[in-house]
């Protein structure tokens, strides 16, 4: 995403100018605005302390563009971004990141399904989106609905990010 990097914040901020009063779903949450990126040893010391390396796409999004901010639903949660506590995110993110689940390899079924993901972004109303870390669907954004239909596959995380940049979607 390096190259994109430019072209990522020049449509955040058209998306911005074309929508003053934030009435795209989540813009009056994350303001089009980008947290700073994240040097390569704080991504390196992450992956280290949970025993994974992140997906490329997701990796080179964090160095290049942003550790988090605008994105899809309410943006997406930077890698260290500290949490509300009352935040409905900040208990996922929570166990997401207990000791050794994220190096489990995502299966997305059974009693551990979303170990191996990360919680990315929070889509209201119990909704998650969850970057799997590890197996063989590493660098997917999977939709987590527990209540109406569980975990369903999606894109991978450039996909997943520039489906939600593209200009048709701007109201």
């Amino acid at each position: 995403m390096t190259r994109d990097a430019s072209r990522v914040r020049t449509r955040l901020a058209a998306m911005a100018d074309a929508d003053p009063e934030r009435r795209r779903f989540g813009s009056d949450h994350h303001d089009y605005r980008l947290r700073p990126p994240l040097a390569e040893e704080t991504i390196r010391a992450f992956e280290h302390r949970h025993g994974v390396q992140l997906p490329s796409s997701y990796r080179s999004f964090l160095t290049d563009v942003a550790d988090g901010g605008a994105g899809p639903d309410y943006g997406v949660v930077g890698l260290t971004e500290v949490l509300d506590e009352e935040d409905a995110i900040h208990g996922v993110r929570e166990d997401d990141l207990r000791p050794g689940v994220l190096a489990t390899p995502f299966t997305g079924h059974g009693p551990h399904a979303v170990a191996g993901s990360l919680v990315i972004a929070e889509g209201g109303c119990g909704m998650w989106s969850r970057l799997v870390v590890t197996g063989p669907n590493a660098g997917e954004v999977w939709h987590d609905d527990p209540d109406w239909g569980g975990l369903t596959p999606g894109p991978d995380f450039r996909d997943w990010y520039e489906a939600w940049l593209a200009p048709a979607e701007d109201t």
